[in-house]
């Protein structure tokens, strides 16, 4: 003799609820509002603050992966105090030879209007991916400032930019394309 399961009704009943609170309170996305130039509308991180929100946002962001010596290197075990101060190692390819700046000494000296500015309008150099910074969302970017602030001021100015004909004088890791051989 089968009986039947209660999961499938119990599954259903989940779901309906949750769909039922998404359409009644609103609780679900807003939609983007349309306009004649049709651009997309990002949405944004809410957290307990902005400051934590800005720490999460440069977590899953990979800010640390660059802007942070030996991040990387060590599976993020850096502690926090030396976050986003910038690494000496740098990035060489075609383009040149560029270096994650600290963000920490770069907030202190831009005003949150400035950095949101900047993070919505900046093209630079690779490997930073601008293209996809540009979309941030001025909560969000308003959002990474607090909490980049909130760190306090540490660290020192990182290399300047090299030309591409300019070799180097610290360590770098190269992202110059490879052809196997045939």
């Amino acid at each position: 003799m089968t009986t039947s399961s209660p999961r499938p009704l119990l599954f259903i009943s989940l779901a309906s609820v949750v769909l039922l609170c998404l359409a009644s309170t609103g609780c679900g996305p807003e939609p983007a509002e349309s306009s004649e130039t049709e651009e997309v509308a990002f949405s944004h991180l809410v957290g307990p603050s902005a400051i934590e929100a800005g720490r999460y946002l440069a977590i899953i962001g990979g800010c640390n992966d660059c802007h942070t010596d030996g991040y990387l290197q060590t599976e993020g075990d850096v502690p926090e105090e030396l976050w986003l101060t910038g690494s000496p190692v740098g990035w060489r390819g075609p383009w040149g030879t560029t270096y994650p700046s600290n963000l920490r000494l770069t907030v202190s000296e831009l005003s949150e209007d400035e950095w949101v500015r900047t993070l919505q309008e900046r093209k630079a150099l690779p490997p930073m991916p601008w293209m996809n910074l540009n979309k941030i969302s001025e909560p969000d970017a308003r959002a990474l400032y607090r909490y980049t602030q909130s760190l306090g001021l540490a660290g020192e100015r990182m290399p300047v930019a090299l030309p591409p004909d300019q070799e180097p004088t610290t360590p770098y890791l190269s992202l110059f394309p490879i052809e196997p051989s045939k």
